[in-house]
């Protein structure tokens, strides 16, 4: 055993995460790298929220209904990843993996209903060339949706990585990263939620 790392445990014994870990800083930089993409984003938006080019705008477009359900399923699937973390510690591998997986149907579910309100606003004639808010919209909520997809996917590899190499130091401590940037996910969100669908709808 390497000095200054703790060893993972599978029977029931507590899964320290090595806050020493090397790779730790790499991914703190790249998460402040992503917050400043989506402040930026978010400025764009608005900006160019008014710019509706004789348009519809976010009343004529937004479903409240829709939106909260939206917000609802990736609160949950937050929540499912938080037990996730909680069975890692634990060391429950297959609850680890059982909580990932009902994490990863939240959050497609989450990205199906995503696209198919794009689908539903490019049909209707509201794409994100129609306007500068709605390119902006696009933009912003495209680029959270494309970040869920690859959290799906990191999902995915985990739940591989689990099975195949049990609750390792470096297996945890990538699954612990993965729920930081997951959660990071919902709070982005929170904030288009506040930011554009709320406002949106309640304009006028």
């Amino acid at each position: 055993m390497n000095a200054g790392h703790s060893t993972a445990s599978e029977g029931g014994a507590s899964l320290p995460i090595d806050g020493r870990d090397e790779k730790a800083f790499g991914f703190w930089v790249y998460l402040m790298s992503d917050a400043i993409i989506f402040a930026l984003l978010f400025a764009t938006y608005i900006v160019l929220v008014e710019n509706t080019a004789g348009g519809p705008g976010g009343k004529e477009l937004f479903s409240l209904s829709r939106v909260f359900t939206e917000t609802m399923l990736l609160l949950a699937s937050s929540a499912t990843f938080g037990m996730a973390t909680v069975a890692m510690v634990s060391g429950d591998r297959s609850g680890v993996v059982r909580w990932l997986l009902v994490t990863f149907i939240l959050g497609a579910a989450f990205v199906a209903m995503e696209l198919n309100e794009f689908a539903g606003m490019i049909a209707a004639g509201a794409g994100p060339d129609r306007s500068g808010f709605l390119s902006a919209f696009f933009v912003l909520v495209g680029t959270h949706g494309l970040h869920v997809s690859a959290g799906l996917i990191g999902i995915v590899f985990m739940c591989v990585q689990v099975v195949t190499k049990g609750l390792t130091v470096p297996v945890a401590s990538r699954l612990y990263r993965l729920g930081l940037f997951w959660h990071f996910l919902d709070i982005v969100w929170i904030a288009i939620f506040s930011v554009v669908y709320l406002p949106g709808v309640l304009d006028g």
